[in-house]
């Protein structure tokens, strides 16, 4: 016989997990058969209701990838940039056809090449540091989180001597051969200097089998000079390829095509704001347009099929750009969402957590609002000029 106590435990159970979205358990020894098949065919009948209902957006994105697939056969003009260690890899879109080119010198690859010397010095001993910040002039911008992240196998291994030495072998064999490269007098000079700097560095610490941080420091600082040199030879080489490339495609689109043009700049977050070649390709667009059609998209490493990424992406941003406005003509704010960065639910949440107080340990939610209109500018399709500001380069320069 069923009790009171024992019908309305079971229902409740079983509610719960109805409501969570799975088919109820219920206990046979609680409930009797009848209420049993009352409760599963309710539940049932509640799953079959939400399915339905759950099969109008599985309809909407069926037919939405369908357009999307279509649409990307139409994309046109379009300039795929992939950056990569040469300066980037260029590809025009026109009519169905591709072309690709590497535009960009080798000094770029070269310069850039030695001026990583430091950093790849980095990536040997970092693990192998102490895990505490010693008294060093920029000692308040280390987080002491993060340098015990990195420094993680600590002082008392030096493990690190074997790969730092074939890295010397590395850098000496470069500085025997600098040169005969054809290099720009000014630009031998400043590679020799930080060779040579390098393999200092590295043969007193195999010598004394230790470094640390300040010792780096000090080389990594006396090297600097140098450093801007080659990015004067890196920038100069990459500037004159891709403006060449772009007054080419230009002449082949012709005017009309090109006042339209969009160009999708695939690149890895770090690189994402103000990335290099965003920034000489700005000027070479048409400026009526170019704050929509001149997209940086930030991944997280280069895809396989980096064409296809970038179309499929920019499909999806053309022709969000017209339902925006068909979609929504009564609210120009979500139609704005709609064809931009900004989830069409962010500013309805922001609403409703107005003046919520936090979790402990946790940002309120006028900081989200704060930090999404901050975010809005850094994140917009390409530099413009409140994203130099919000750069957090560009903050530190000034906070110095």
């Amino acid at each position: 016989m069923t009790t009171r106590r024992g019908f309305i435990g079971g229902a409740t159970a079983a509610g719960a997990i109805t409501l969570l979205g799975g088919a109820p358990a219920v206990a046979s020894d609680t409930l009797e058969t009848g209420t049993t098949d009352a409760v599963l065919d309710t539940a049932a009948r509640q799953r079959q209701a939400r399915d339905a209902i759950l099969n109008v957006n599985k309809g909407m994105r069926s037919n939405y990838a369908v357009l999307k697939s279509d649409l990307i056969k139409q994309l046109s003009p379009v300039i795929v940039v992939q950056n990569d260690a040469k300066g980037g890899k260029f590809t025009l879109v026109l009519n169905g056809t591709q072309e690709a080119a590497n535009p960009v010198s080798e000094v770029f690859e070269l310069a850039k090449s030695i001026s990583h010397v430091p950093l790849g010095i980095f990536s040997v001993i970092a693990p192998y540091l102490s895990d505490r910040i010693p008294n060093l002039p920029n000692a308040s911008r280390i987080d002491p989180h993060d340098l015990k992240m990195v420094a993680f196998k600590g002082t008392g291994n030096t493990d690190w001597t074997t790969p730092l030495q074939a890295y010397a072998t590395t850098l000496t064999t470069a500085r025997q051969q600098l040169e005969r490269a054809n290099l720009p007098l000014e630009m031998v000079g400043s590679c020799s200097r930080l060779l040579d700097a390098a393999v200092r560095f590295i043969n007193q610490s195999l010598a004394s089998r230790t470094f640390d941080m300040k010792s780096f420091e000090d080389f990594s600082g006396s090297v600097y000079p140098d450093i801007r040199t080659n990015m004067k030879y890196a920038a100069d080489a990459q500037i004159a390829g891709v403006q060449g490339i772009m007054k080419t495609w230009r002449a082949k689109v012709g005017e009309e095509g090109w006042k339209d043009l969009y160009v999708v700049v695939l690149s890895q977050w770090t690189t994402s704001v103000l990335n290099q070649n965003s920034i000489i390709i700005k000027p070479c667009m048409n400026p009526a347009k170019v704050k929509t059609h001149l997209i940086d998209l930030p991944a997280v490493e280069a895809p396989s099929d980096p064409i296809f990424v970038a179309l499929d992406n920019l499909a999806r941003i053309v022709q969000d750009n017209i339902a925006a406005e068909m979609v929504f003509p009564v609210d120009q704010e979500v139609a704005d969402a709609l064809k931009g960065q900004q989830d069409l639910l962010s500013d309805e949440i922001l609403d409703q957590l107005d003046g919520v107080t936090a979790g402990p340990g946790l940002a309120s939610s006028a900081a989200y609002s704060g930090a999404a209109g901050a975010g809005a500018l850094t994140a917009t399709a390409v530099a413009a000029p409140a994203a130099a500001d919000a750069c957090p380069f560009h903050a530190r320069s000034a906070q110095a």
